[in-house]
């Protein structure tokens, strides 16, 4: 509809666009030889807000299969998960690393 349409009053409105759901990202903690096992689970708990039951699964996935997903979230979410985690590492100096990739 031309701009003149909507100086006359006119009620612009489109109909041919529906809202998109935001994209998914699963976040995945990687293993490496120096992070506890404990340090994990802690982790799990305070930034993913995991229970200790769901924390040690995922953390016996990362020990023995590499790496274990954490969660699905949307991309900003996702992001400031993975940024908690390296800063929790980094502070308790262990070199735990955390990633993601589109669901």
């Amino acid at each position: 509809m031309p701009i003149d349409a909507a100086l006359k009053g006119e009620v612009l409105t489109r109909t041919d666009e529906e809202p998109k759901e935001p994209e998914e990202y699963r976040v995945i903690l990687l293993n490496d030889d120096y992070t506890t096992m404990e340090f994990v689970v802690t982790v799990l708990m305070a930034v993913f807000h995991k229970s200790l039951t769901e924390s040690t699964k995922i953390m016996l996935d990362v020990h023995k299969k590499g790496k274990g997903i954490v969660g699905v979230y949307s991309f900003d979410i996702a992001v400031t998960k993975i940024n908690q985690v390296q800063q929790l590492a980094r502070q308790n100096g262990f070199p735990l690393k955390c990633t993601m990739e589109k669901a």
